[in-house]
């Protein structure tokens, strides 16, 4: 066995372990979170649409007050062909 060969291959790993890092942070530091500005932004549009309505008020307004004139129609194939296309959607 030719130990000068050993050797080498030995300082070969010995150069290539990484070198131990210090960390940047003192010890008792915080820890820091930035948020982009697009972060931010869709933030504020998730709480606007959180805080408004799910029934659009005018439009219900709208329909009663074409149910009760009799103004409203439906016709009975186009709710049966909704119907069953709802149905089949969750198939």
């Amino acid at each position: 066995m030719r130990i000068e060969a050993y050797n080498q291959i030995a300082s070969m790993y010995k150069a290539a372990k990484p070198a131990k890092t210090q960390g940047s942070a003192s010890p008792g530091g915080r820890d820091e979170v930035q948020i982009s500005q697009v972060g931010r932004d869709y933030q504020v549009a998730k709480q606007a649409v959180a805080q408004a309505s799910d029934v659009r008020m005018d439009k219900v307004a709208e329909l009663k007050s074409r149910i009760a004139s009799g103004e409203y129609q439906v016709s009975a194939d186009d709710f049966a062909s909704k119907l069953i296309a709802k149905y089949n959607q969750y198939q």
